[in-house]
């Protein structure tokens, strides 16, 4: 029997363990294939709400002030790097890289959503943050990416140049408020945290689909 589970996704296109996760559980969803079944909802977090429109350089938000430890923080970048390769991901940020405002993506995700492509879009903005260190606030930046998710390049920059979606996207954000993203909440019932590998959400996955099994099953 193959267990649908619900599973909300809740993350930032500009949180590297949020990239690293996904993939994770996308795997384990693979893998799992006969025995879950998924519908995923990538949900809104912000991790930098009050980003200036110029963005910050990322070593400076790692270390939590100008002038860290350059070689701590090369350290921290090589160990993201790594796990995002585990799971097949290529991050290319340096000590130049920059993060931005991810609201508008987050609208453009919302609007994704009934189109189907969700996912997609999902993964291209995060190869466009992360392996491209792209400015994913910036409008043509976004148009082009959707584009490359397979959506509609003129609906996505009306989209944008509307501001549709951005009371849908304030809401679900006030709704999921995590302290720990990516945050995957299964059935609205259990959450996983952290970008875990594939091997882990696996485990997870098949627990969860037992304990659901069995309460349903007739007593």
């Amino acid at each position: 029997m193959t267990v649908p589970l619900k599973i909300d996704f809740v993350s930032d296109v500009a949180c590297p363990w949020c990239a690293i996760g996904l993939a994770g559980l996308e795997e384990a969803l693979r893998r799992t294939a006969g025995v879950v079944s998924a519908d995923i909802t990538l949900q809104p977090f912000e991790l930098n709400p009050d980003m200036a429109p110029h963005g910050r350089n990322v070593d400076e938000m790692l270390g939590g002030r100008p002038g860290a430890d350059p070689a701590r923080l090369a350290e921290m970048r090589q160990t993201v790097r790594d796990r995002a390769a585990d799971v097949g991901l290529v991050f290319n940020q340096d000590a130049s890289s920059r993060a931005w405002n991810t609201f508008d993506a987050h609208r453009l995700l919302h609007w994704a959503k009934p189109q189907g492509r969700q996912l997609e879009l999902k993964r291209a903005l995060f190869a466009a943050n992360f392996s491209d260190n792209a400015n994913i606030s910036d409008r043509e930046v976004l148009v082009a990416t959707a584009a490359r998710a397979g959506l509609d390049a003129d609906a996505a920059r009306e989209v944008l140049d509307s501001g549709q979606y951005a009371t849908e996207v304030r809401a679900a954000e006030e709704h999921w408020r995590v302290r720990v993203v990516p945050s995957i909440v299964i059935n609205g019932e259990y959450l996983i945290t952290g970008g875990l590998p594939p091997d882990q959400f696996e485990t997870a996955l098949r627990q969860i689909a037992e304990e659901t099994a069995a309460q349903s099953s007739p007593a």
